[in-house]
């Protein structure tokens, strides 16, 4: 194989992994895409969000999601090529003595 055939091939290799690394760095969305998204999946405002540190993560916060509600924005995450955490109950520490 020649030289220049051999640099050829690692370009286009190259290439396909740059391309391949673009797609899976998921984007911030913004507050109203979500929010979008948590009606068209029958919640509400503010039920979703996503992680600025993790983009990755996409947050449900909703006390008991159903079936129907998870499968909803589980679709939706992994089309957008991210992560869904799913947090249904949050117990804060009583206050006093």
């Amino acid at each position: 194989m020649s030289r220049a055939a051999a640099n050829f091939g690692r370009s286009v290799v190259l290439a396909g992994i740059l391309a391949l690394a673009a797609c899976a760095t998921p984007r911030m969305h913004t507050q109203d895409e979500l929010n979008s998204v948590s009606l068209a999946c029958g919640l509400t405002y503010g039920e979703l969000i996503q992680d600025e540190e993790q983009k990755k993560l996409l947050i449900l916060f909703r006390q008991a999601p159903s079936p129907q509600h998870r499968s909803c924005v589980y679709q939706w995450a992994r089309r957008n090529h991210l992560k869904l955490v799913v947090v249904d109950s949050i117990k804060f520490p009583e206050e006093g003595n």
